[in-house]
């Protein structure tokens, strides 16, 4: 593993724990006498190392200068008397350092009490002013009661040590592993124990990865479990399943005890929550079945329920991303209840989080059957959907926010149109007003919904509704989404899209159509997933090319309609087989290439609990 440098500034202090602190955080330490010494010693440490600056007097806590100077995440951070820079950001911290150097210790500036507030002779918190001053950003990470300070005499670094001796460093980085927004059985049920776990982890070299690997290869297990059918195998899946969920909040556990941020795990830790629900959903279909029992059009119809949740999450979040005028009474409201506490709980249960959900599923399917559990499981995520939904659109109507052209971005990135919608938008030009936008997205996605469903295999009205469909598609992102609803226009597209390739399926009646369906709309799903991780990173949508190879949400409704028409059921079967595989291919590969590349930026849901 690569060296980081910290160059400690100024005298050193008898009794001073901090070059061992910065030993035991990874860092090489170099001595500075003086700030000439200081950038000789800055000009000559390789430039692909992360360098630090700490003056010699910090008196602080081990996990405070751990938050300050080795979170991954940020080219420049900082916390009072010690500043660090990624080789991104280290000619920013040179230029810092040369001005600072230049401009020399400046009067200490004091609080009201008349105190001074910040030692301004630390070279270290003038490097900071620099940088501020250049409008370049620091990150400083919050501390809550741990200590950093760069004492001025010897009374003050007293009572500075005295104040470090009174804080458990430790229970205070145990408490910070764990989320400060979570559900309630999360919160309750599996952080009181799975942080030590975490730490157990961090003590054995374990990272982050190996974690996120371990809670998918344990769901898998337990959705082979749920396939053999027999009560024994339904309740191994179950507690396998809790078991998964304690793992999967360990590895972000993990990775904030000890600041184990990566592109990879990002990514491993966005679609694997994903990928094992799925593939336990698809563990119930086959278990069921061989009790003579076939869910397998339930299952699908889970999946598509959850992931349109999570585009409408997504979606919103995006939209009002950075919006001006972004206050509505509805928001008020909810801002009100947060002060009561039990509706705090109550409003995150109901919205069936990935804790509430997964323990749900794991008591069903113990002590049930698979049909119960997905007929649960439906009725609960529908009105999860309906609650949070409603609530959402009663604040876009309320806000009246203005929003940007990133939002109007990353909203058409997540409608994923292709070539056909872009064609027929381009003659469409003007496109629709207002709400007219989100209600053509809406009645063209019902009516190709609704043919398929309401029609006998093999015809060519779900043709017709497809093509009303492309028609409504283009005409919806014609001109940028900016409208107060607009937020809706992807959910909709991916109910429509994933509702006909179930409908057509059941509608086929032969064995094997619904898992195929299922296995198409789960690769499908997977693009949508990752275009949002990709949004949230900064990184944009998937490349053009991959969106016109794999048809767009209108084209691929549009062919799977043309197959249903024009085949034998069989024959349509063996079609969605193979549509499956080929849009797999192609978005895992494209997928796996961008997240693993050096480039990449990393993904962090801090606070989210779907």
């Amino acid at each position: 593993m690569r060296l980081s440098t910290a160059i400690v500034t100024g005298q050193p202090v008898p009794g001073s724990s901090l070059e061992s602190d910065l030993r035991s955080l990874g860092f090489e330490v170099r001595v500075a006498a003086d700030t000439a010494e200081a950038r000789a010693l800055l000009a000559a440490v390789p430039a692909d190392r992360r360098v630090a600056l700490v003056d010699a007097r910090f008196v602080g806590h081990p996990h405070a200068l751990r938050l300050g100077l080795t979170d991954p995440r940020f080219p420049l951070a900082a916390v009072p008397g010690a500043v660090t820079a990624q080789p991104a950001a280290r000619q920013a911290l040179t230029g810092a350092v040369t001005r600072a150097a230049a401009e020399g210790p400046a009067a200490a500036p004091e609080t009201a009490g008349g105190a001074p507030a910040l030692a301004v002779d630390s070279l270290a918190d003038r490097v900071v002013t620099a940088l501020d001053a250049d409008g370049t950003a620091v990150h400083r990470p919050e501390l809550g009661s741990l200590v950093a300070a760069v004492p001025a005499d010897p009374q003050a670094r007293n009572e500075a040590r005295q104040a470090v001796a009174a804080v458990d460093d430790e229970a205070v980085r145990l408490r910070s592993a764990v989320k400060s927004r979570d559900g309630f059985f999360t919160t309750f049920f599996i952080s009181p124990y799975s942080r030590y776990i975490a730490r157990w982890c961090a003590r054995r070299g374990l990272t982050p990865n190996q974690v996120t690997t371990a809670s998918l290869l344990t769901a898998l297990i337990a959705a082979g479990c749920a396939a053999t059918g027999t009560r024994g195998g339904f309740i191994a899946a179950g507690a396998l399943l809790i078991a998964s969920f304690v793992l999967d909040c360990t590895d972000g556990q993990l990775a904030r005890y000890a600041l184990k941020y990566s592109t990879l795990g990002a990514w491993l830790d966005a679609t694997f929550d994903r990928a094992k629900e799925y593939a336990y959903y698809a563990g119930l279909a086959l278990g069921a079945a061989r009790g003579g029992d076939d869910v397998w059009a339930l299952a699908l119809g889970a999946m598509i329920l959850q992931t349109c949740r999570h585009v409408v999450d997504f979606s919103f979040n995006e939209a009002n991303h950075d919006a001006s005028a972004n206050t509505s009474p509805t928001a008020a409201l909810s801002d009100k209840l947060d002060s009561v506490g039990w509706t705090v709980w109550l409003r995150r249960m109901i919205v069936l989080p990935i804790g509430e959900r997964w323990a749900l599923i794991a008591v069903l399917t113990a002590a049930t059957t698979p049909r119960i559990t997905f007929y649960v499981l439906l009725i609960g995520c529908a009105f999860a959907a309906t609650y949070t939904t409603a609530g959402r659109v009663l604040r876009s109507v309320t806000r009246r926010a203005r929003r940007t052209d990133r939002a109007a971005r990353a909203l058409a990135d997540l409608a994923d149109s292709g070539p056909l919608a872009t064609a027929v938008g381009r003659i469409a030009r003007r496109g629709l007003p207002g709400l007219a936008v989100p209600a053509a997205a809406l009645l063209g996605g019902a009516a190709v919904v609704a043919c398929a469903a309401l029609t006998g295999f093999g015809g060519f009205l779900p043709v017709a509704g497809a093509l009303v469909y492309v028609l409504t598609s283009a005409l919806a992102v014609a001109r940028p989404l900016k409208g107060a609803l607009d937020w809706l226009v992807p959910p909709f597209f991916r109910a429509a899209e994933y509702g006909t390739v179930l409908a057509l399926a059941g509608k086929a009646g032969v064995n094997g159509a619904l898992p195929a369906a299922f296995g198409l709309v789960a690769a499908v799903a997977y693009h949508h997933y990752d275009t949002v991780y990709r949004i949230r990173g900064d990184a944009g949508a998937p490349p053009a090319w991959l969106v016109r190879a794999i048809g767009g949400h209108e084209g691929r409704t549009l062919l799977v309609t043309v197959l249903a028409a024009v085949l034998t059921a069989a024959q349509f079967k063996v079609a969605l087989t193979v549509l499956a595989v080929a849009v797999a291919l192609l978005v895992l590969v494209e997928s796996i290439r961008f997240w693993v590349s050096a480039g990449a930026p990393a993904v962090h849901d801090e606070g989210e609990t779907a």
